[in-house]
């Protein structure tokens, strides 16, 4: 029986502490989220929408945009010079640097 005592004893102080963890944690998580909205607000974002506008923004960068092939380089070219937006110097420049896969 002494061991069944002492483990009602110790129920209550164990159940306090993990209270108080628990309890620490929800605050300090509140908390961080707190912080980091009002620095992403005072950055002149929506803290609401940053996710989004960072992905769309993702999504329309060059980066992720697929290579244009060869050919519509070579297109784009062709309708410049025949726009007299470069000059056959340039032309010639380009159309090579296209080839040789720069």
């Amino acid at each position: 029986m002494p061991a069944t005592s002492t483990a009602l004893q110790v129920f209550p102080i164990l159940f306090s502490a993990a209270c108080v963890v628990v309890a620490v944690g929800f605050v300090i998580t509140v908390a961080l989220i707190i912080r980091n909205a009002r620095r992403v607000r005072d950055t002149g974002h929506n803290p609401f929408t940053l996710q989004a506008d960072l992905a769309t923004r993702a999504m329309d960068s060059a980066l992720l945009k697929p290579a244009k092939s060869t050919e519509e380089r070579l297109g784009e070219l062709d309708d410049l010079q025949h726009r007299h937006v470069i000059s056959p110097e340039e032309y010639v420049r380009a159309r090579e640097r296209v080839l040789s896969g720069e």
